[in-house]
C-alpha cells in the first residue's frame, strides 16, 4: 500500500479498485488508494471489503465511516481532522508530556514553553512560577482602535490589531500604516492614536519600562525590574525641573504640565521617552 501511493502508481485506464481488509488499512492510505483511479471523465468505483462490524476495532469503523462520508472534491482536510481525532494529537499535549495542560490552556502553555526553552539556550535556570512579560501598558486615557465604521469586518479588524500589535519596529508600523490607508482610506484619528500608542510601546519596551499613564494632569512612568536607563540622567531630569518631574520610587516617576488635549499627551510622553533614551 505504501510503495503504491509513494511511487504514485496510476493505471489510466483502469475505472475500479478493489480493498480488501480495508479495516486494516489507515485512513489517510485509503483516501489515497481511492484516488488511483478515476481520474479522467470516466465514472469509477471504489470497493472497501470488510468484515462483519462486530470483528472490527472501534477505530477501524470510525476510519471506514469518514471515508464512506466524504466523496467530493477537497475532502483532505476533513479526512486529516477525522484522523486527528480518531488517533489523538499524541502525546506533546497529553497529560503524559504535558501535564494538565486544559487548566492554564493552550496559549498559555506554548507561553509558558517558550520562555523556559528560552532560559535553557541562555544557561539560565527556568523560573515557570515567575510573571509572565506581557508587554508594555501604554494608558494615554485617548481613544486608540480601529473603529467599526472604518473597519466593519470584525474578522479583518482583529487581524489588524494582532499585526500592529506584533510589530517589531517602527518601519514596520509605517509599512502598515500605508498598506491599510492603502486598502480602507485614510486613517481615522482614533486609528492613527493606535499606531502612535504601538510605537510608543516598542520605545518604552527597549528602555525596560512596563506602563506609560497619562491624563489630563500629567502621568506616571513604570519601571521594570531591571531598566534599561541611566539612573545618573533619570537624577539629572528630576533636579532640573523639579516642579514637572518626581521620582516616587525606584520604580515610578511621576511627571505634571498641562496635558489636556490629546496632541500634548502624545508629545509630552515621547519627549520623555526620548530624554531617557
Amino acid at each position: 500500500c505504501t510503495t503504491i501511493i509513494e511511487s504514485g502508481i496510476d493505471v489510466p485506464t483502469a475505472n475500479t479498485i478493489v480493498i480488501d481488509r480495508a479495516d486494516r488499512f489507515g485512513l489517510a492510505q485509503l483516501h489515497q488508494l481511492r484516488g488511483r483511479v478515476g481520474r479522467s471523465h470516466h465514472r469509477a468505483y471504489a470497493y472497501l471489503l470488510a468484515p462483519p462490524q462486530a470483528s472490527m476495532t472501534k477505530d477501524a469503523v470510525k476510519r471506514l465511516e469518514a471515508i464512506s462520508q466524504h466523496e467530493d472534491l477537497g475532502v483532505g482536510f476533513a479526512l486529516a481532522s477525522h484522523d486527528l481525532e480518531i488517533r489523538g494529537a499524541g502525546e506533546l499535549l497529553g497529560d503524559e508530556q504535558s501535564g494538565q495542560i486544559q487548566e492554564v490552556g493552550f496559549t498559555l502553555y506554548s507561553q509558558l514553553l517558550e520562555r523556559a526553552v528560552r532560559d535553557l539556550k541562555a544557561g539560565r535556570e527556568p523560573a515557570p512560577e515567575a510573571e509572565l512579560d506581557t508587554g508594555v501598558e501604554v494608558d494615554l486615557r485617548v481613544p486608540a482602535l480601529l473603529p467599526a465604521d472604518y473597519l466593519p469586518d470584525v474578522h479583518t479588524r482583529l487581524v489588524q490589531y494582532k499585526r500592529i500589535s506584533s510589530a517589531a519596529s517602527d518601519a514596520e508600523l509605517e509599512e502598515l500604516q500605508v498598506e491599510m490607508i492603502d486598502r480602507f482610506g485614510l486613517l481615522p484619528e482614533a486609528a492613527r492614536n493606535l499606531f502612535r500608542v504601538a510605537a510608543l510601546k516598542l520605545r518604552a519596551a527597549a528602555l525596560g519600562i512596563r506602563k506609560l499613564e497619562a491624563s489630563a494632569g500629567g502621568g506616571i512612568v513604570h519601571f521594570g525590574a531591571q531598566p534599561s536607563v541611566d539612573p545618573a540622567r533619570l537624577v539629572q531630569l528630576v533636579q532640573q525641573a523639579p516642579q514637572t518631574y518626581r521620582l516616587d520610587s525606584q520604580q515610578r516617576l511621576h511627571f505634571s504640565g498641562d496635558l489636556a488635549e490629546a496632541q500634548a499627551r502624545f508629545e509630552a510622553v515621547e519627549a520623555l521617552l526620548k530624554t531617557l533614551e
